[in-house]
């Protein structure tokens, strides 16, 4: 089930919120700080990413090949 689009909006708008964050905290905080945002901003964007992966590897026909190869093999 793909994420609806009012949590992939969410997403978004956190996700951006925190690049600006981001961007204070890289001039004044300590280092730490800015690691910490700085991953999850990568953690929401591997959420994003991981979900439209799976998304597309559950509706593959059978037998289909693609970006992802074979996901069944078959006796042809």
């Amino acid at each position: 089930m793909a994420l609806s689009e009012t949590v992939l909006t969410s997403m978004r708008d956190a996700e951006s919120h925190l690049r600006n964050a981001l961007s204070f905290a890289s001039r004044t905080e300590r280092p730490n700080t800015v690691s910490h945002i700085a991953r999850l901003i990568a953690d929401i964007d591997n959420i994003i990413c991981a979900d439209e992966m799976i998304d597309k590897i559950e509706h593959r026909e059978f037998g289909s090949s693609g970006t992802f190869g074979t996901f069944f093999e078959t006796d042809e």
